[in-house]
């Protein structure tokens, strides 16, 4: 059973947006940013309450901006998403999550060491350039059920 309900639209969409944020941090990389995701869309606490489709999650609005710089930016819109990023969008929706973002809701690239805590958020992990934050405990129980 697959970890949230999807449409051949959301893989599209979805691919897109791992290849926008992590294509220079390969499969895995991009992988992890799927994986936060899925987290939001599982999650319903903290700024994710009500969110429960990927367009949601992806288009989403957090302090008058897009939470997603790429959407932002535009540059999920640059490039389509090939089979190979389809195929790992589809393992997120699936069943795939790992450390440092198997429970993760944030994840940035702060150009700099990871700072400990983001937005009180406890760090859980780097991988390459992105660091990974996971709800505090007790603030977010829902995505370590999804």
């Amino acid at each position: 059973m697959a970890r949230v309900a999807y449409r051949s639209a959301d893989i599209a969409l979805m691919a897109r947006m791992m290849r926008a944020e992590a294509e220079g941090e390969g499969k895995q990389g991009m992988l992890y940013v799927g994986n936060v995701i899925v987290n939001r869309v599982v999650a319903d606490c903290t700024d994710f309450k009500q969110l429960r489709t990927i367009e949601q999650v992806i288009f989403h609005v957090q302090g008058g901006n897009f939470s997603f710089e790429a959407v932002q930016k535009g540059n999920v819109f640059y490039q389509r998403a090939r089979e190979s990023e389809r195929r790992l969008a589809r393992q997120n929706l699936e069943y795939w999550r790992d450390h440092p973002a198997k429970y993760s809701l944030w994840y940035f690239n702060p150009y700099a060491p990871c700072p400990p805590t983001w937005y009180d958020q406890p760090f859980t992990g780097q991988f390459k350039q992105h660091c990974f934050y996971e709800p505090a405990p007790g603030t977010c129980d829902s995505v370590y059920r999804g």
